[in-house]
């Protein structure tokens, strides 16, 4: 019975693990080519240009800093006018609220992420136990519809430049995800990535303005995007709906925005572009179903 379960062990690890290793992808690349992801060159890994990726994150940031206002007001005073200009109606509205909530406390806006975003974009998407045996959780949309080309999901986590050290944390550590780069990202959710990410999250921190959001490590997940770590591998069976794009954030974001960037930089003086993975939808996905991706990419 020991034996038993020792094995069954020992195979739930594997196929955890297998994509990462170049033997397995040299002797399964004719048999699983519906598991892997062709692209010409590293230049030329966009399925949607990166002004469409960062209208959509403007967009439900946005919606997500409004929804959130009452707890925005204490850094929006620190802001340049032409940004306080944008949200004059609103720091009227939230005064009236104020006012009014002193008399009668359920009218007091509710800040849902979930239902901002199927506001924002018509889908929302959610951890579910995966359609797949012995997969652990998967990602669902669970509400709504997503229309082909559009940003689906984020890959949280701590990037890494080629030559900084990962090593600990990678260890048993199945959510690390390699850019074309090199660049790596950590989506670990626990142990000592989630430390590393915690301390980086702090050092960053400007003032009352937040670099990135931390709460993808919770269960109170501020951008309900950032649970594209989750997102299974396809299979013969399980066809790719989605895929993965990466994207460097302008210098010029906005910066009240930054607070819902679910990654940050290992290190603090780097001059390079904070980059970001989000995950693209293939096709048009249905509600209710799993977001299957592909772990690694052939590049010609």
């Amino acid at each position: 019975m020991l034996r038993r379960r020792l094995l069954r062990a020992l195979r739930q690890r594997w196929h955890s693990y297998k994509y990462r290793f170049v033997p397995w992808i040299a002797l399964n690349l004719g048999q699983n080519r519906r598991t892997l992801r062709y692209v010409p060159e590293n230049s030329k890994d966009k399925i949607i240009s990166d002004e469409d990726v960062l209208g959509t994150l403007l967009k439900v940031f946005q919606a997500l800093f409004i929804s959130d206002f009452s707890r925005q007001t204490d850094i929006l005073v620190l802001l340049p006018e032409a940004v306080k200009s944008k949200y004059q109606d609103l720091f009227v509205t939230h005064h009236q609220r104020t006012e009014q909530s002193r008399y009668n406390i359920q009218q007091q806006r509710i800040h849902n992420p979930g239902e901002v975003l199927f506001n924002t974009l018509g889908f929302n998407i959610s951890r579910e136990t995966s359609s797949l045996i012995s997969a652990g959780k998967g990602v669902f949309v669970t509400k709504g519809f997503v229309p082909k080309g559009a940003v689906v999901s984020m890959y949280p986590g701590t990037v890494y430049q080629k030559h900084e050290p990962i090593f600990f944390q990678s260890i048993r550590n199945p959510f690390i995800f390699r850019c074309l780069d090199g660049i790596l990202i950590d989506g670990n959710d626990k142990g000592l990535s989630k430390v590393v990410y915690r301390s980086c999250n702090g050092r960053d921190r400007f003032g009352p303005f937040k670099m990135s959001d931390s709460t993808w490590l919770t269960s109170e997940v501020q951008n309900p995007l950032a649970i594209g770590q989750y997102v299974n591998n396809c299979s013969n069976d399980k066809e790719a709906n989605v895929c993965y794009q990466e994207f460097d954030v302008p210098e010029l974001f906005p910066l009240e925005f930054k607070q819902y960037l679910p990654n940050i930089m290992y290190s603090h003086d780097s001059q390079s572009p904070l980059r970001c993975v989000v995950l693209v939808a293939l096709r048009d996905i249905q509600q209710g179903e799993e977001l299957f991706s592909n772990y690694y990419t052939i590049i010609n």
